[in-house]
């Protein structure tokens, strides 16, 4: 397919507004001020680039902050986000499998300077697992796309039912079911079960902090952090685990795993609040006793266009 229409969605443009209040700054840390101010110059620099590039293709385009999308994208061959992995999370909660999406990191992470402050601060910047483009080289992966030299790959994402109805947004990293209340107890049990019908024997009751899953992109962020494995990015199982789980005795070996394609978790709720969090705060939805949840990869991929991708067609030239 022919990309000619295109729609850039966009990190805002100052993304610290509480950097200042009333012209005084509400940051002390000169070295601070210094590093957030950094971010929003580097951040602006990236999306004039972006949009001077698009301008010498032969192609119709239009940008869009992410905080004004509220609708599903349609009508477009592609979108672009620029920004970090955060921005096009929110864009995959907007987009089904039809239209691929290309990530450009707009501030990426600079290693001296992350030495340079370690004993100040964290100066990291932006991570971009998701994104195969930055601002040095975001005109050879744009033409690479343009002449259908790389294709997108299909990232799996995961399906959400609430009491046997679908919820609307698909989580392209991860999904976490716990109280509201992050001091509080989350009392719940689940099952695997395999999609001809046949349910494991075994339900795992739990008293924790909550439950995570993730897919394969997801793997290498929270799951990451919390002991997980991380899983070859077009795989299509889905990683689990029980968050600080209280007492697991023998259950304990069961808190934490993976399950394929042609299986799905049912959770059985059991506290008298929950929330449902989809890719971290982006969306959602919240659960109360008795509530039933249902967990699968059966939401339609997102087709992203990955570094790899493009490692693969420069070693062919």
């Amino acid at each position: 397919m022919a990309i000619r229409k295109l729609l850039l969605l966009l990190k805002p443009i100052d993304p610290y507004p509480f950097l200042q209040s009333g012209g005084v700054s509400l940051i002390k840390n000169p070295q601070v001020l210094k590093y957030l101010e950094s971010r929003c110059k580097v951040h602006r620099n990236a999306i004039n680039v972006c949009q001077e590039i698009l301008n010498k293709k032969a192609v119709e385009w239009k940008p869009i902050s992410r905080n004004d999308v509220s609708n599903p994208i349609r009508d477009v061959d592609m979108v672009i986000t620029v920004g970090g992995d955060g921005t096009l999370l929110h864009a995959s909660h907007f987009l089904d499998d039809s239209v691929p999406v290309l990530g450009v990191n707009s501030d990426p992470t600079q290693a001296h300077e992350v030495e340079e402050l370690s004993d100040q601060f964290d100066a990291s910047r932006s991570t971009g697992h998701l994104c195969a483009a930055t601002v040095e080289n975001f005109e050879q992966v744009l033409d690479d796309i343009l002449y259908g030299r790389v294709v997108p790959s299909k990232v799996s994402r995961i399906s959400v039912k609430l009491n046997t109805e679908p919820l609307l947004s698909h989580a392209l990293n991860d999904v976490l079911i716990a109280h509201p209340c992050p001091a509080a107890v989350s009392r719940f049990s689940f099952k695997i079960k395999n999609k001809d019908g046949y349910t494991s024997p075994k339900t795992v009751n739990c008293r924790s902090s909550g439950l995570r899953l993730c897919t394969a992109a997801g793997s290498t962020a929270a799951m990451l952090s919390a002991g997980g494995f991380v899983m070859p990015m077009l795989s299509r199982d889905l990683q689990f685990m029980v968050r600080e789980p209280i007492s697991p005795g023998s259950a304990a070996t069961l808190m934490h795993s993976s399950f394929k394609p042609d299986q799905s978790m049912d959770v059985n709720w059991y506290s008298d609040h929950g929330t449902i969090y989809m890719d971290g705060c982006q969306v959602r939805y919240n659960v109360q006793l008795g509530d039933t949840i249902e967990i699968s990869s059966d939401a339609p991929v997102l087709n992203v266009f990955l570094s790899q991708g493009f490692s693969q067609v420069r070693s062919r030239y």
